[in-house]
């Protein structure tokens, strides 16, 4: 995170209206801090916007608009509305160019989650036999940022935690030794960045402590508990924001 400073604090309903940014570039607390991995930087940006719906579904995305708000050229920021579009976040039209994309159907939550239910926990016991030692050790590492994280201001590593999560899964994923098994689950993981609507200090702790009763059992080569703890982490989930999804569409 050192790459990126405090998020700016916008109005959320105006931050993106063309109609109201003018010339308008970013302030002191908008401007990121140029460095190698400038597109993350600015796809973590743009997914804090996105998750906290400061940028709303069908939202407009000028890529000269952000680059000027984040203070950098229009190369990463190009690069990442590429990224979130292949993640189904942003939709490109011809013409129109970029813009958020809708969110998806409470029934569609339930698809993705009944699809995790059915795949994840095999994948977790499968990872707790087949982890190599660089990828216990990746998701130890991903764990402890995310604790380091949760004990500070939850909201302005709101982004930050969102990539972490995913990112824990995906290891797991790639970790099972099932090529198809982590391409599929790869493709509901990045669809589950629409549905993280919110992400409070409560729910930070919550998530940490599932991923670490999982990273214990895959570390113990415990394929059982393994499986056992994704399923009670995917039920948990799917508690926290299927409230938060029926209030938003």
């Amino acid at each position: 995170m050192a790459l990126v400073k405090d998020r700016a604090v916008a109005d959320p309903n105006t931050a993106f209206h063309e109609e109201r940014m003018g010339d308008w570039t970013g302030s002191g607390e908008d401007i990121i801090v140029q460095g190698p991995s400038l597109g993350d930087a600015v796809y973590e940006r743009l997914v804090d916007d996105l998750i906290s719906l400061r940028t709303p579904p069908g939202e407009r995305l000028s890529v000269d608009k952000l680059a000027r708000r984040f203070g950098v050229s229009q190369t990463p920021t190009r690069a990442a509305l590429i990224r979130l579009e292949a993640e189904g976040l942003v939709v490109k039209k011809h013409l129109t160019g970029y813009s958020v994309a809708p969110l998806p159907s409470l029934a569609r939550l339930e698809s993705i989650f009944e699809m995790r239910a059915l795949v994840e926990p095999r994948s977790a016991a499968r990872a707790a036999e087949h982890a190599s030692p660089s990828q216990r050790a990746a998701l130890s590492a991903i764990a402890a940022e995310m604790r380091s994280l949760s004990a500070e201001d939850v909201d302005l590593h709101r982004a930050r935690l969102v990539v972490l999560d995913s990112r824990f899964h995906t290891t797991i994923a790639e970790a099972c030794g099932n090529d198809l098994i982590a391409e599929t689950l790869g493709r509901l993981f990045t669809q589950m960045h629409i549905f993280r609507l919110r992400y409070h200090s409560n729910v930070a702790h919550a998530v940490i402590d599932e991923h670490v009763e999982i990273l214990d059992a895959i570390a113990s080569r415990d394929a059982a508990r393994a499986e056992a703890a994704m399923l009670d982490h995917i039920d948990a989930a799917r508690e926290r924001l299927e409230p938060h999804v029926r209030r938003a569409i």
